[in-house]
C-alpha cells in the first residue's frame, strides 16, 4: 500500500500498473496533475494466506480544497507479489 500510495505521489503510472491486479486494472490510469498528496495513515491491515486488505486515510489538496481518501482495500498475491484488486471508498 505505501509503495502505491508514493506511486501516487510521484505520478508513476508504470507502478501503479505492476501492482494492480490485471483483472480490475484500467486500461489507462489518469492522475490528476494538481492533486497533491500530503499523507498516509494505515489504520488496519490483514492477511490471510493470499489475501489481505488494507483499511487507510490519505490527505490530499487540490488549489484550496482539502479532503481525505479513506478506503477499505482489497489485495491477493500474485506471482509473490502483493497487487490491488479493489476497495470500498468510505
Amino acid at each position: 500500500m505505501r509503495s502505491r500510495y508514493t506511486a501516487f505521489v510521484v505520478g508513476d503510472t508504470a507502478h501503479l500498473a505492476r501492482t494492480w491486479h490485471p483483472s480490475t486494472r484500467p486500461d489507462d490510469i489518469d492522475l490528476d496533475d494538481g492533486t497533491v498528496w500530503d499523507g498516509l495513515v494505515i489504520e488496519d491491515a490483514t492477511e490471510d494466506g493470499d489475501a489481505a486488505t488494507v483499511t487507510f486515510r490519505a490527505a490530499w489538496r487540490q488549489g484550496n480544497e482539502r479532503g481525505v481518501l479513506a478506503e477499505h482495500s482489497r489485495f491477493v498475491r500474485r506471482g509473490g507479489r502483493w497487487v490491488y484488486v479493489d476497495g470500498d471508498v468510505d
